[in-house]
């Protein structure tokens, strides 16, 4: 219909005939090349922990714009969970979008306990808390009695069920036994 939108579905030739007051017509033909949409990827859904750079960028078209002020191919740590829609232009000027998703799994809260002071030869238990398992350096175990042999400090690495870790440390001074003396032998 002459001046109503429509929306053709591909490329097509409309012929157009006009007539005037007198009765005269005439036709004349106009062509409207549609093109197809173009196949944007915003690529797969991705799970990071918190403070985590990702680097978002999309395929199937020439030109990409994302919205959250993310760049196409330029790393950025999100805050939170958030989807991303990409734009991607094709050299027609044609449009298209597609989203992703990415999960921001936090940091677990990582507890190595208070720092303790102890006597020379004394058995400790270091325990962390705030996660679902833990990993001490200088050979500690979680949860196992061992006898430290000089002040330390020791870090742990608590990972929880997402995959996500913190770490957290305490401090054991040990303290040297005293010399005593009785004094001498005596009869």
């Amino acid at each position: 219909t002459d001046g109503v939108p429509f929306t053709p579905s591909a490329t097509t030739s409309y012929v157009v005939t006009g007539t005037a007051l007198g009765g005269c017509s005439a036709t004349d033909q106009v062509t409207v090349t549609v093109n197809p949409l173009p196949t944007v990827d915003a690529g797969s859904d991705q799970t990071v922990c918190a403070g985590t750079s990702v680097t978002l960028s999309g395929s199937g078209t020439s030109n990409y714009s994302w919205d959250n002020s993310v760049t196409n191919g330029f790393a950025f740590t999100p805050s939170a969970t958030t989807t991303y829609t990409v734009t991607g232009t094709d050299g027609n000027g044609c449009e298209n979008t597609d989203q992703v998703t990415v999960t921001v799994n936090p940091l677990p809260t990582v507890d190595a306990g208070a720092d303790m002071i102890i006597c020379a030869g004394d058995q400790i238990t270091l325990s962390g808390s705030g996660a679902s398992s833990y990993s001490w350096d200088n050979s500690v175990t979680d949860g196992v009695p061992f006898t430290p042999s000089a002040t330390t400090s020791y870090v742990v690495t608590g990972t929880a069920l997402g995959g996500c870790s913190a770490t957290d440390q305490v401090t054991v001074t040990v303290n040297p036994l005293p010399t005593v003396d009785a004094g001498s032998d005596q009869t």
